[in-house]
């Protein structure tokens, strides 16, 4: 994301040093006192700022595709330049933190992609190569006074008189009004009209007359910007070094013109329709490689504002092939017509202009101004080829705002779009140094670190932006607090192209909203759309449909041995892979959109056996475990109503175990479906206690009647003292509200034992019986009978006893 130039001038660019232009804010600068900086070349040969490659001084331009900025002290941007009267280049900082391409300001003295830095002077002349700017203007000056030179020795016109002279010194005079006012949010974007009067002047008077015009314009736009003057003069040499490399073209084909034996077009043939093809790609090609190759960003490859640039520029040179020999014609044929040609030069600049904005538009967020997806994934390609060269890593952010829609929902889209320009803006101000930002939809944003040390440094500045947008917004009075979850994905360990990045940036994100834990670094174990995993997820689904997911049965049993329930655990045999661990398909199907048809398979299968097992006279209550996004679906309290009914079982034989999760998302959906669910008899029990957000708010309005103690306490109960007391203020804080305890994971008879002594009402786990399938669960129901369940260790003793007395006896 971009740095903002922030009114009191205090912001400024993150360093060029990766090769990227950076936006530069100078310190304690006023709106309009920035010095030029150069940027992309763009149409009209030098970059736009002029007729043909005439720099306009003083324009506010420092070449297309890097507008210069009178709102920074340092001035001009390499992508973009912050505009003083709050419009943007290429989306170029205002002097109000409005705008702003994805670079940033890191403080004063911060030196951009061309070597201007933040103490208020004009370093375009000392950018990254400070002699070839002088280098140009040097050779410039030769031959232009050589031509000069030769012109007086061999008493040559330098410029055609009579009415060919007026008419194109009124046609020069009309494009150079016609550039000024346009300003410089508008002419800086590229022309064509200067290009094509001058390629037309060369064809048929030569390169002297040329450069008289080149230079003519130079002067009469210095004079109305007079502050700009040395950036006009850099782009009126490139102009004219062009201007030559077209005259040797024609020479290499035995055309030299000149005022007194100009190349007249009534001489022309079909033949030399290939030598004037070649005198504009040459001249074209000159003038803006020069100015690429002093302005722009010292990297490999092409960003998509270049390969824009790239395509105006054809089009540039179509229209001079176009225009340029008719000027030729009338200026022969009838030369007082020359002026009307202002009409077509002046609707070929509208019209490059009109393709820029909409360039423009293709890569910028309308709202924020911020760079879109589009970009971020041109600039991300172009990131990691670099990092890949020097072997260094770079990191990419997903940042999502969370429960945004309800701010939209509650004061409106007007009100969630301004909230949405001041985030920008703060994520801007927190962006660290180098690193880019964009926005990608709604509440969406992503930020770009080219070069990463770590992992664990990505992290803390995904953390860092996070808690900057954490921060109190105030919106007319109204003090707001948005939190942020941030996915983060590392090249070369999570993903070697951009989409790839993304995409894991996305699967982390969405993890640390699921979580809230704020920020997520991608796991490959946790994403749900590796070709592996979605190939699982087929076959998951086909195993639903076929029913060959089974359900298991694990008991809970009291401390007085009867049992209090069992659990329904889902099993799948997967034809090829053999067991699936639950976790894994589980995880699958939650994060697919699968889970409420799973849920939908495993109530009506457990209610199917419940059904059956109370045919037999086993009446013992099941456990069926729902996800948050089964509380979360309209309807879901009924359609378990309904199944209840048509296997004719019971509501209190049914028991959903639900986790606090389920209030996260929509608290008040989900508080409505638990109502309606222990409305219709349905008992309510609360799973995994103690390992998420667990509080006594959530305990107070889940309609629960049972508490479960997670493994990860009971596991280590007899030897830890911390999960001990853990475990036992839980028990009193569940009997204090009235709820049955039962403790997971419970294998050997010291944990029973200690969770007896603290007042637990049930256990579950491998000491009672693992999970079961059907028959054997049937099994072992039957085999306890009224006497109930018993620990191994008393049977066996009950057994050592009994061969004792047998023995005496």
């Amino acid at each position: 994301m971009g740095g903002a130039a922030r009114a009191d001038g205090t912001d400024s660019c993150a360093s060029g040093a990766s090769g990227r232009p950076r936006s530069a804010a100078g310190s304690g600068a006023a709106p309009g006192s920035g010095a030029p900086a150069p940027g992309w070349p763009e149409s009209g040969t030098n970059g736009g700022a002029g007729i043909g490659a005439y720099g306009v001084p003083g324009s506010g331009t420092a070449g297309a595709y890097g507008a210069s900025s009178g709102a920074a002290v340092s001035g001009g941007t390499g992508w973009t330049g912050a505009v003083a009267d709050g419009r943007s280049g290429w989306t170029g900082t205002d002097a109000a933190n409005t705008g702003g391409w994805p670079h940033r300001a890191s403080g004063r003295g911060a030196y951009g992609a061309f070597g201007e830095s933040g103490d208020g002077r004009d370093r375009s002349w000392l950018g990254a190569l400070p002699l070839l700017p002088l280098a140009i203007v040097s050779l410039a000056c030769i031959t232009l006074g050589t031509g000069f030179y030769r012109a007086f020795l061999g008493d040559h016109a330098l410029f055609p008189s009579a009415a060919v002279g007026w008419s194109l010194a009124v046609l020069t005079g009309v494009i150079v009004g016609h550039l000024v006012a346009l300003g410089r949010d508008r002419w800086w974007g590229g022309t064509g009209s200067g290009a094509a009067l001058t390629l037309a002047v060369l064809l048929l008077y030569g390169w002297v007359p040329a450069g008289m015009v080149s230079l003519t314009v130079v002067v009469l736009v210095g004079i109305a910007r007079r502050h700009r003057w040395r950036q006009g003069v850099l782009h009126g040499s490139v102009d004219i070094i062009g201007i030559g490399a077209g005259a040797l073209v024609l020479a290499a084909f035995g055309e030299v013109p000149s005022v007194e034996a100009p190349w007249r077009p009534e001489t022309w043939t079909v033949f030399d329709a290939p030598e004037v093809a070649l005198v504009a790609a040459v001249y074209l090609a000159v003038t803006r490689m020069l100015l690429w190759y002093v302005h722009a960003p010292r990297t490999p490859g092409l960003p998509t504002v270049a390969r824009t640039a790239l395509v105006r520029q054809g089009l540039v040179g179509v229209a001079l092939l176009g225009i340029a020999p008719l000027i030729c014609v009338v200026a022969v044929a009838l030369p007082v017509l020359l002026p009307l040609f202002a009409v077509p030069l002046i609707a070929l600049d509208s019209t490059l202009w009109i393709a820029r904005a909409r360039a423009e538009e293709q890569l910028r967020d309308p709202l924020t101004g911020l760079p879109n997806r589009q970009w971020l994934l041109e600039r991300t390609w172009s990131a990691l080829d670099d990092a890949e060269r020097i072997g260094a890593r770079s990191a990419l952010i997903l940042i999502d705002l969370d429960r945004f829609r309800s701010v939209n929902d509650t004061l409106g889209h007007l009100a969630g779009d301004r909230l949405l320009l001041q985030i920008a803006d703060r994520l801007r101000l927190a962006l660290p140094r180098g690193a880019e930002a964009a926005r990608l939809g709604g509440d969406e944003f992503a930020v770009l670190l080219p070069v990463a040390d770590s992992t664990t440094s990505a992290t803390r500045v995904a953390r860092m932006l996070v808690a900057a947008l954490g921060s109190p917004l105030d919106l007319d009075g109204l003090t707001l607090v948005l939190e942020a979850s941030a996915g983060l994905a590392v090249f070369p360990d999570h993903a070697l192209d951009a989409e790839g990045l993304l995409r894991r940036a996305d699967v982390a994100m969405y993890q640390a909203k699921r979580d809230r834990t704020g920020v997520e670094v991608y796991e490959s174990k946790r994403d749900s759309n590796t070709p592996d995993r979605l190939g699982l997820l087929g076959d998951l689904r086909r195993a639903l449909d076929a029913g060959d997911v089974e359900l298991h049965y694990q008991p809970k049993v009291r401390f007085d041995g009867q049992v209090a329930g069992l659990e329904a655990l889902v099993r799948w045999v997967h034809p090829e892979r053999g067991k699936v661990p639950p976790d894994e398909f589980i995880a699958i199907a939650e994060s697919s959109g699968l889970m409420p048809h799973l849920t939908e398979y495993v109530l009506e299968t457990a209610l199917a056996q419940v059904a059956r097992w109370r045919a037999q006279g086993l009446r013992v209550p099941v456990a069926v475990n729902v996800s948050p996004r089964d509380v979360h679906t309209p309807g879901f309290a009924g359609a378990v109503a309904a199944r209840l009914a048509r296997h004719g079982v019971p509501p209190g034989a049914l028991q959903l175990e639900i986790t606090e999760h389920v209030l996260l998302e929509d608290p008040q959906r989900a508080a409505d479906t638990l109502a309606g669910l222990t409305g219709h008899g349905v008992k309510m029990s609360l799973d995994d206690f103690g390992t998420g957000y667990s509080s006594l708010v959530h305990l107070r309005r889940l309609p629960v009647s049972e508490l479960k103690i997670d493994r990860s306490f009971v596991a280590r109960l007899a030897v830890d003292n911390e999960d001990a007391e853990i475990v036992r203020c839980t028990i009193d804080l569940a009997h204090s509200l009235g709820l049955l305890v039962v403790a997971e994971g419970v294998e050997d008879d010291e944990t029973w034992e200690r969770l007896r002594d603290l007042g637990c009402d049930a256990v579950q786990g491998w000491l009672v019986a693992a999970a079961m399938p059907p028959d054997e669960t049937t099994a072992w129901l039957r085999a306890r009978g009224s006497r109930g369940w018993q620990r191994p260790s008393v049977l066996a003793a009950e057994a050592e006893d009994q061969s004792s007395g047998q023995a005496v006896n």
